[in-house]
């Protein structure tokens, strides 16, 4: 095994060796930006933690590549859609993360880099000890990853793609670049900042073409409210009526904070509801807070997350208001409420609102900047999508896989990080119908529900955990089995009824799906955190000699900390370290056997001839010897016949 093959089987297990890597790359910074670069030519690296994360990132692009791995495909198409089909208050969702990402930057990740951690599993894992909160944690994220990411990524890939000639060709060519993501994070944090880039100037030229046609920023408000479809009368009466309701603008489009009981989003259920699903992505979510790691220092991350910030102000103007002015174009077609026509149009009876993004395009744009266009919705999908990849596969190869296969090496982990990848792509495409008709066609409002039944319980504990020193692990563990109890007690009803349309309601009970879903995140963040202070003031707390640098309130502790994973650390190090001896050992006797075959012939020739002279003794009369010197028959190593002919190939002397 070469020096190369040596490094390539490093496993990098403490911070301390980050770091040194860390300063080798201060000595070229200008190199830097050029590292995405130079992995996406070279081919992926060897060490399987280059893979998961990469170090000395500054403020411009933790910014970019926060903002780019958020707005994704489902943006373009989520945001423009709902927008076109109840106006600017969809808006609040991207506003709402202008303050939680400032939490990230602030509160969260001081924490995170003094515990010195890389996943948020890992996290769990020092701040509570035992093994069934990270594992949990791991398996709820890919669970949350296939359904509110990946299958809404690709649905919404096949949304703004409708229509092109030329659709194969590049979902062809952007195919293989998630499942075999060359150089990791590294490469993600390079390809994010030019992403960003192109989405935000390729989104503004689509936006001012968009106002041209409708006649301006006025016309699009004079205009909206008598944005109607044509036919609107129902085919079939006896089948069902088409209401008023399905069909005109809503009264409260143009207000973001609308009625608290009867509004499609109730003001408190935004500020309450919304806030703890932010909470959950951008302050615990490992697609996010991975890149907040990777930063030079946390004044870099600060400043990155305040460029998020702002950033996330243009959505509401680069993809709401072009939702809106595309149905005040093409009512037709966005804002269709006959279901045979709706399917005609869009594949689907619940509504074509999710089109009015990529019917802009297709109608508006000229040929030349359609090309542009197509780069922007393809580096949203792809940004998003690499990303998540680059995570799922970094929680199971390390927070599942790795546990259940301790001896697996940086290759093996590697193969099976792609090829659990690609699971993940079967079962997202397998769960794209559902994601079609949930919400009646609203696609962002499907993933803020799905978020709704799932993340609280994880927003909870990470929140309690950051402040609170006395919950422990029972009542972290405890807190998050029933705060996902109650979550499913809801989603699966949901899912098993369906959420309905306006001309098809869901037959759902009111009792368990009546509650609008940020109302029941909500809720259900509140029961958890009860469940989890509960059962942690009836069990022992955590001395705080485990805290240290883990809580806020401790994270500028000197205190030297004593893990509570110690024990397992200290294992996985042993056997790290007897599987280094193994490949060395292994090595050296690779060396040697090359000797010892070259022995062990020599050896085996010559007890072959001594068998031989020992028949030809006797065979022979005595006082006759066979000559060992003289030896040179041809069938020598085929034996020699007890009979007539045996001693032909031998000269005997007296």
């Amino acid at each position: 095994m070469n020096r190369h093959g040596r490094e390539r089987i490093k496993i990098f297990r403490t911070l301390d060796e980050i770091g040194d890597r860390r300063e080798e790359r201060e000595e070229a910074p200008r190199s830097r930006w050029w590292v995405g670069f130079g992995l996406l030519v070279g081919g992926v690296r060897g060490e399987h933690q280059a893979l998961f994360l990469l170090w000395r990132l500054v403020c411009p692009q933790i910014g970019a590549s926060l903002f780019a791995s958020n707005i994704g495909s489902g943006h373009f198409v989520g945001l423009a859609g709902t927008g076109a089909a109840t106006g600017l208050a969809v808006a609040g969702f991207e506003w709402n993360a202008l303050f939680l990402v400032l939490l990230l930057g602030w509160l969260f990740v001081p924490v995170y880099l003094t515990a010195g951690v890389i996943t948020m599993p890992q996290y769990l894992k020092k701040r509570f000890g035992g093994k069934r909160i990270r594992l949990y944690l791991s398996v709820l994220s890919l669970f949350m990853y296939i359904f509110t990411k990946i299958s809404v990524g690709h649905f919404s890939g096949h949304e703004e793609l409708r229509g092109w000639a030329i659709i194969w060709f590049p979902m062809t060519c952007a195919w293989p670049s998630p499942v075999f993501p060359p150089g990791g994070l590294a490469a993600l944090m390079f390809t994010d900042t030019i992403q960003s880039f192109v989405m935000i100037g390729g989104s503004c030229v689509l936006m001012g073409f968009a106002f041209n046609a409708v006649g301006g920023y006025q016309a699009m408000f004079d205009k909206y409210m008598q944005a109607l479809p044509r036919q609107t009368l129902s085919p079939n009466p006896a089948l069902y009526n088409i209401s008023a309701s399905c069909y005109l603008p809503r009264e409260d489009s143009f207000q973001m904070m609308r009625d608290a009981v009867v509004s499609d989003m109730p003001w408190p259920a935004v500020i309450l509801g919304l806030s703890i699903n932010s909470l959950w992505y951008w302050c615990t979510d490992q697609v996010i807070v991975q890149r907040c790691l990777a930063g030079k220092n946390l004044t870099h991350v600060k400043a990155g997350c305040i460029l998020c910030g702002y950033l996330k102000l243009l959505p509401m103007f680069l993809m709401v208001m072009p939702g809106m002015i595309s149905r005040i174009l093409y009512p037709d077609e966005v804002a269709c409420v006959i279901p045979e026509e709706c399917k005609r149009i869009c594949g689907t009876e619940v509504g074509c609102s999710n089109i009015a993004y990529p019917k802009l395009v297709v109608s508006l744009m000229p040929s030349g900047l359609r090309g542009l266009m197509l780069a922007v919705m393809l580096a949203a999908l792809m940004s998003s999508l690499a990303s998540i990849f680059n995570s799922s596969g970094t929680l199971f190869t390390m927070d599942i896989y790795n546990r259940l296969r301790p001896q697996a090496s940086d290759k093996e982990l590697l193969i099976v990080g792609r090829v659990w990848i690609l699971l993940l792509v079967g079962v997202s495409i397998a769960w794209i119908p559902v994601v079609q008709a949930a919400q009646g066609g609203q696609l962002f409002d499907y993933i803020q529900s799905v978020s709704s039944y799932l993340a609280p319980p994880i927003a909870a504990i990470f929140l309690l955990g950051l402040f609170v020193k006395r919950v422990n692990e029972q009542g972290a563990f405890w807190g998050l089995v029933g705060g996902l109890a109650i979550g499913m007690a809801r989603m699966i009803p949901e899912f098993f009824y369906g959420t309905g349309s306006c001309l098809f309601p869901s037959t759902c009970p009111r009792l368990i799906c009546g509650v609008h879903y940020l109302y029941f995140a909500f809720i259900l963040f509140c029961l958890t955190a009860t469940i989890a202070m509960g059962v942690s003031l009836c069990t022992s707390p955590i001395p705080e000699k485990h805290l240290h640098r883990l809580v806020f309130s401790l994270r500028h502790s000197k205190e030297e900390r004593v893990d509570l994973d110690t024990e397992e650390e200290e294992e996985a190090k042993q056997r790290e370290a007897a599987r280094q001896r193994r490949w060395e050992h292994a090595e050296m006797e690779a060396a040697r056997n090359g000797r010892l075959e070259q022995a062990l012939e020599v050896e085996g020739e010559a007890e072959r001839r001594l068998r031989i002279a020992r028949v030809g003794s006797l065979l022979h009369p005595k006082g006759h010897v066979p000559s060992w010197t003289a030896f040179r028959g041809p069938h020598a190593g085929s034996g020699a016949k007890v009979g007539g002919a045996a001693n032909a190939n031998f000269t005997f002397v007296k």
